[in-house]
């Protein structure tokens, strides 16, 4: 008599908010869990819309009511109480930053070729509170202005309370399509730049659904999949934000693990050297 092959459950997985409604991040998700079919079949559930800091810490907890996965900068901090899938889900382009402004602010980035420059004229620069990306603008000497939620963020920028809202070279377009604002610009001279991992994170204790991420994404690397994925949703926007055309002002990043130290700033150099060329 044959064995029984046993079928696994079908799994639902409760993907963060704002990676939810991200068309790449949503869609690396569902590439990794893809190409883990030995896994069972999956269902990928929106979560509230928790803070990023409320998301991490219900993380932590483990709280699968609330959400299992998350896609976030690292830091070392994190890599303590979260398990990460190290490797770089937009290929490093998290830490290559543009700035967001108002037409008002536009003339207040004219001369700007360094970061003593950026410092001297007062660029103020608007964050999640919860995000590395503040500590490491605060780490340089840029001011911050910061609030818990994402979304208000783009009301204080046109409300004047800060000049530039720093956003992923991999994130921007999208967040401008989805705010539908012709005020909103991208400013088109300057790129902040810093070695800044974005990985896949889970739950401490959630082993399983590490395993089968990082499975799936070994899996996307190697098949070819996952340079697929990159080009389909971050090729364009790269295209169109005249990257190696733009004044490259780049800030330290001390809050990451050395691990990803070394792949942030490996990453980082791969991006340098590509814009290099182009700009040739």
């Amino acid at each position: 008599m044959p064995a029984v092959q046993l079928v696994p459950p079908r799994q639902d997985y409760v993907l963060w908010y704002r990676n939810y409604d991200s068309p790449a991040i949503h869609a690396l998700v569902a590439l990794a869990l893809a190409k883990t079919p030995e896994y069972g079949e999956f269902n990928i559930i929106r979560s509230r819309e928790l803070s990023q800091g409320r998301a991490l810490r219900e993380l932590a907890r483990g709280d699968h009511r609330l959400v299992d996965i998350a896609n976030v900068a690292t830091t070392a901090e994190r890599e303590l109480f979260l398990t990460p899938i190290p490797v770089p889900v937009d290929g490093g382009l998290l830490g290559f930053r543009v700035c967001v402004v108002t037409p008002e602010s536009l003339a207040a980035f004219k001369g700007i070729h360094s970061l003593e420059d950026l410092r001297n004229k007062g660029i103020r620069i608007g964050q999640g509170a919860h995000w590395p990306d503040t500590s490491i603008l605060r780490e340089n000497e840029i001011p911050v202005i910061t609030h818990s939620r994402y979304e208000i963020l783009f009301g204080m920028l046109r409300k004047n309370r800060f000049d530039c809202f720093a956003r992923g070279v991999s994130e921007v377009v999208n967040d401008l399509e989805v705010e539908n604002d012709p005020d909103l610009l991208i400013e088109p001279g300057l790129l902040l730049a810093y070695p800044m991992p974005s990985y896949l994170f889970v739950g401490q204790e959630d082993q399983l659904t590490a395993h089968r991420l990082q499975l799936g994404m070994e899996r996307a690397i190697q098949d070819g999949s996952f340079g697929v994925f990159l080009e389909q949703y971050y090729g364009a926007a790269v295209a169109a934000l005249n990257l190696d055309k733009r004044r490259m002002i780049v800030l330290d990043n001390p809050f990451l693990s050395e691990e990803s130290d070394n792949v942030g700033r490996q990453t980082l150099n791969n991006l340098r050297w590509r814009l290099q060329l182009l700009n040739r």
